[in-house]
């Protein structure tokens, strides 16, 4: 060894000086996300889905026992029939569609609620909205307009909350943190932009008294316009927005990324734009001239490649994760509700064809297709995203009770499939006896014969549409139990200390 080999090599550590950097103070900006508004949607979605489906499942019964309507004008089937559709789609679908995207911005652009004031009129102004319609319906004050019944004053309330909401949702992206905007917000914004416009242009109308119109245009243009809004009232309320939802609360609870984000953007454009043009097909062998009846078909037949795509994109997120089916029940919804989007958004093409929609239109086939969307695509993606949602909104973290999830999964589940299968069976059925004709040209069948031969079906419906309404129960004791264990939770307060 050297001379200097049993010494330290390294100077003392006292001798070397470490300068300490000076911090320099910032001042962290902090908020609370508006959770409050999103709980009282998510509420009133639970409530005014069990009045929606209570009211659907009692007009399905008055169709194989008509006494039910108990011999009442404001309890008939022409009464109550737009009570329902407007109560499961305005009611229910609206309000899961204002609370999941007021959660749903806050979350994407990291700031809160841009005018929350503005967002509780939002609420209360929709309540009146559906109150208005629950009362005005029954007493028979309607414009005629498929899911455009209501009534000029009704009209301009809703027109005022619309209004509003966009002004919270877009003024809440503009205040936003982050410089990206997330896809489901896309959608969102999609969703509210065209309803607002769809529901000025059909709604346009000359007022002929306190609950009484006529609408701005006549004949086949009234027609046209009427259906441009109605298909577009499926295509942009009960599909881009559910599709916000399903953007976000897919990947959330599988907790993996989405598959393809570009694939979702892709997805958006294509479906927006080919959607505004599918309205004609519900107008085949019409009035209507038969080149727009053409336009309809085809662009019908085009929106199946966006639609699939979305679907494959929000099934496939669960890559490398499809263990979770077998013990998430709340996943379960969601996958099940895009294999049902997946379906409907294949038959609708192709009812769309004139020679297939020859044999559909008019039958019970075509209330199969639209419960298949709106039982197995809205109804489940929406039951999911509250499932996630309540938890989280009164500090639990899982609803009261999985078995209950579970259960409400699999009523909800077969009621469907019993609904629609039944109403496809007796709608082919209904085609085909209609259009049968003798050597002579005779009808073969008279109308009260098809009826008696789809009356096994209405009962078979009326089942599925008990199991359903079950599972929404099923929800509603598991919600209250969820809310009410977040409402006994108490913060434990320290004890002041002697001086």
């Amino acid at each position: 060894m050297g001379a200097g080999a049993g010494r330290n090599r390294f100077p003392p550590a006292k001798n070397f000086h470490i300068a300490k950097p000076k911090l320099n103070r910032m001042k962290v900006e902090t908020f609370k996300y508006d959770n409050r508004i999103v709980r009282t949607f998510a509420i009133a979605t639970v409530i005014w889905g069990l009045v929606g489906f209570s009211a659907g499942l009692l007009i399905a019964c008055q169709l194989f026992y008509p006494n039910l309507n108990l011999n009442l004008q404001f309890t008939t089937f022409g009464r109550l029939r737009p009570l329902h559709t407007n109560a499961v789609i305005f009611a229910f679908g609206g309000c899961v569609l204002f609370g999941t995207s007021y959660y749903v911005v806050q979350r994407t652009c990291q700031v809160p609620l841009f005018a929350g004031k503005l967002a509780a009129f939002t609420f209360w102004g929709w309540q009146a909205v559906i109150v208005a319609a629950a009362i005005s319906l029954p007493m028979g004050y309607t414009t005629g307009k498929e899911y455009a019944e209501l009534e000029w004053p009704i009209d301009i309330l809703i027109t005022v909350v619309w209004v509003s909401y966009a002004i919270v949702f877009f003024g809440t992206l503009g205040i936003r943190k982050v410089r990206h905007i997330y896809v489901a917000n896309w959608f969102y914004g999609a969703f509210i932009l065209t309803v607002a416009i769809l529901h000025l242009v059909n709604s346009a109308e000359v007022p002929a008294g306190w609950m009484k119109s006529y609408s701005a245009y006549a004949g086949v243009q009234d027609a046209m316009v009427q259906w441009w809004y109605g298909h577009n009232a499926v295509g942009f309320f009960l599909t881009a927005g559910f599709l916000g939802i399903m953007y976000y609360f897919v990947p959330k609870q599988a907790e993996r990324p989405i598959y393809s984000y570009r694939l979702s953007i892709v997805h958006f454009w294509a479906l927006i734009f080919t959607y505004m043009w599918a309205g004609p097909h519900h107008l085949h062998y019409t009035a209507l001239p038969d080149w727009t009846q053409s336009v309809g078909m085809v662009f019908s037949l085009i929106l199946l490649a966006p639609s699939w795509g979305g679907m494959i994109n929000g099934v496939m997120t669960l890559s490398g994760a499809w263990h979770k089916l077998r013990d998430d029940p709340v996943l379960r919804f969601m996958i099940v509700s895009l294999s049902f989007y997946g379906m409907s958004t294949f038959e609708g093409p192709m009812m769309s064809i004139k020679t297939v929609n020859a044999l559909s239109h008019y039958t019970d086939w075509t209330i199969g297709h639209v419960h298949s969307g709106a039982l197995g695509w809205v109804g489940l993606v929406s039951m999911g995203s509250l499932y996630y949602l309540i938890p989280r909104l009164f500090g639990q973290k899982q609803m009261y009770s999985t078995k209950a999830i579970e259960l409400h999964f699999w009523i909800a589940t077969i009621g469907i499939v019993l609904y629609i299968a039944a109403m496809w069976i007796a709608g082919v059925m209904q085609g085909l006896m209609w259009r049968g004709i003798n050597a002579d040209g005779t009808l073969t069948y008279t109308f009260v014969e098809g009826v008696k031969a789809t009356y096994p079906f209405y009962v078979i419906r009326v089942i599925g549409g008990v199991l359903y309404l079950s599972g929404m129960l099923v929800m509603a004791w598991n919600t209250w139990m969820t809310v009410g264990q977040g409402r006994s939770v108490r913060i434990p307060v320290p004890a002041p200390q002697a001086a």
